[in-house]
């Protein structure tokens, strides 16, 4: 699957940090998750601690597990090595 989509978001807190995963194309919805502390590399693929999705599609399960699943994985792929600037180069100038 494409992480076109998904943008990560990570807030320092005089608590700690929070994570959010944002798919900014339609559906537009957004995840918080914390680090899996219990995964080998401890992060994991997050927990989940918050969902904000659109209401038409509250009772589709079927429908956006399949987004919540790739949320996932961007978020733990997101943690890896950051890719080099000309590949991430927006604009060919």
């Amino acid at each position: 699957m494409s992480f076109a989509h998904f943008l990560r978001i990570e807030r320092e807190e005089q608590s700690g940090s929070r994570h959010y995963v944002v798919h900014a194309s339609d559906p537009r919805f957004s995840l918080e998750l914390t680090p899996d502390r219990e995964a080998p590399d401890k992060i994991g693929k997050g927990v989940i601690k918050r969902i904000c999705l659109p209401n038409s599609w509250a009772g589709d399960y079927g429908k956006y597990s399949k987004l919540m699943g790739a949320a996932q994985e961007f978020f733990a792929q997101s943690f890896g090595e950051p890719a080099s600037k000309a590949e991430t180069r927006r604009f060919n100038t």
